[in-house]
């Protein structure tokens, strides 16, 4: 298998990276809806069942967000050992994202740097897509952000919209405030402001739970670009509020780790590699600070199964992968699921 994906990737790859992209979704679905991957990737071969947050995950590797925005790939990707998918961003109106191009691959660092934009079909679109997921027995992550004509004094309005929309179908939502493609999105990562969001949305997930008589965690994600204080501070507020969970991390502003590259001032966020160990770093100071509290879902750069080990060494309790996907395809994902399947606790 692994050959047949450096095949497809050396096809992929020259095309533009956003092109790429979609042919390759369009593919898997395919793919899926021929009894192709059912063959390929039998779903017994992937259990390592561990429970978090409420919620039993097949094993502890899930695709982060930004792979599968609309949701319409969910049973595709569960096919290639994912115990759970995170679809999104998705935002309360359909929005076209940033202008392209807008995704732009660092081979020699298997890096990518993004600016899309949070382009996505809506919330209401999104919920249908996942309703139509079938074959999928694992966990289903709804990662919810604002649009960018949203001022940030609204910006709780469009979470609450989508929170409650994607709580019939999700089974854990996750709150993006960290994107550093929508203008203003990471103010709210301020102590205030994220106390004030997180307060609201708590009060919405109690009355949605009494009304669908089941309870979705909910879950901030946060950027690799924070200090010492500002964990602290998060932390605390994390803690007050009765944050479910959280995701660490997201994409970085930072280019010094892949400076000198032709595309390392290309605007957006960087993922892959060069993230690696800061992402490992903002995990291990936030779980210094829960103290086992809060769990944390550890992403950034994980690009082999020693990677996903840090992470959860450091004190994540699942993983996600996304960059290193494209690179290696579901081999990766594989090699993760059992390294950490036979990790010693």
């Amino acid at each position: 298998m692994s050959d047949a994906y450096d095949i497809a990737r050396s096809l992929l790859f020259c095309l533009n990276a956003e092109t790429a992209h979609h042919v390759s979704l369009r593919g898997l679905r395919l793919a899926e809806q021929s009894g192709v991957l059912p063959l390929l990737f039998p779903a017994d071969e992937f259990m390592s069942p561990v429970e978090v947050m409420g919620l039993r995950f097949p094993n502890r590797v899930g695709l982060a967000a930004g792979l599968d925005k609309e949701g319409n790939t969910i049973d595709a990707l569960g096919r290639l050992g994912f115990g759970f998918v995170e679809i999104g961003t998705i935002t309360p109106r359909p929005q076209a994202g940033n202008p392209k191009p807008r995704l732009f691959r660092l081979i020699e660092h298997e890096a990518i740097i993004n600016r899309m934009g949070f382009n996505n079909p809506g919330i209401t679109a999104g919920v249908e897509n996942v309703r139509r997921s079938k074959h999928f027995q694992g966990v289903i992550g709804f990662n919810i952000g604002k649009n960018k004509d949203t001022p940030n004094e609204n910006a709780a309005d469009d979470y609450l919209t989508c929170l409650k929309a994607a709580y019939p179908v999700a089974d854990y939502i996750a709150v993006n405030l960290s994107s550093p493609n929508t203008p203003g999105l990471r103010d709210l990562q301020g102590e205030e402001a994220s106390a004030r969001l997180l307060e609201r949305l708590k009060k919405e997930q109690a009355a949605l739970e009494k009304e669908h008589g089941k309870r979705v965690p909910l879950l901030f994600k946060v950027a690799p670009d924070l200090d010492p204080p500002h964990v602290t501070a998060l932390a605390k507020v994390f803690l007050d509020g009765g944050l479910d969970g959280l995701i660490a991390t997201n994409t970085t502003l930072d280019r010094a780790p892949v400076a000198g590259h032709p595309r390392a001032n290309e605007a957006g966020g960087l993922s892959g590699k060069p993230v690696t160990q800061r992402s490992t770093e903002i995990i291990r100071a936030f779980a210094t600070e829960f103290g086992g509290k809060v769990p944390i879902i550890g992403v950034g750069g994980i690009s082999s199964a020693e990677d996903a080990v840090d992470k959860i060494r450091a004190g994540a309790s699942l993983v996600q992968i996304y960059s290193a996907f494209i690179y290696q395809g579901p081999r990766l994902v594989r090699e993760c699921v059992r390294a950490l399947d036979t990790l010693d606790l």
